[in-house]
């Protein structure tokens, strides 16, 4: 059996900005993929719900089914997901998941955790970024399981 190995300080764990309703969505863990132009690698991500609202997500069933009732909280990290892995749906065929895009790369979300309380963070960006050491602390006060561990 493979153990995960150990990763650098700071290289296990990226922050992902996601308009909401798409941060809320994945939170409730219906929404298990993320599309994004390119590929990730496998690792924790930080899902921070950025300043802006997909107005028009809001009245698509699939969403409104999934946020009913839930806030829907704006420039915060809001919870933890592991991106298990990351592919795009051949030419021609299904989509993987109702919540796939075509011609995107689709992170593959498990063991998703929200915070009891969103720590604010005002600024976020479309790729990956590396969170601040006392952001990673912040989260892990309150996921104190959390732990830097390969994810493959």
């Amino acid at each position: 059996m493979n153990h995960p190995a150990e990763l650098p300080d700071g290289d296990w764990i990226r922050g992902i900005t996601l308009k909401q309703p798409w941060a809320t969505c994945i939170l409730t863990g219906e929404k298990t993929i993320e599309n994004r132009p390119r590929p990730w690698a496998p690792r924790w991500v930080l899902l921070h719900a950025g300043k802006e609202i997909d107005r028009p997500a809001l009245h698509t069933p699939l969403v409104a089914r999934t946020i009913h009732g839930l806030e829907l909280p704006t420039r915060a990290v809001i919870g933890v997901a592991r991106i298990t892995h990351c592919h795009q749906d051949p030419e021609g065929s299904d989509p993987c998941s109702p919540w796939a895009q075509a011609g995107q790369h689709h992170l593959v979300l498990a063991d998703v955790q929200a915070l009891a309380l969103p720590i604010p963070v005002l600024d976020g960006k479309l790729g990956p970024w590396r969170p601040s050491p006392d952001l990673v602390h912040q989260v892990r006060l309150q996921l104190p399981h959390l732990r830097p561990e390969a994810t493959s």
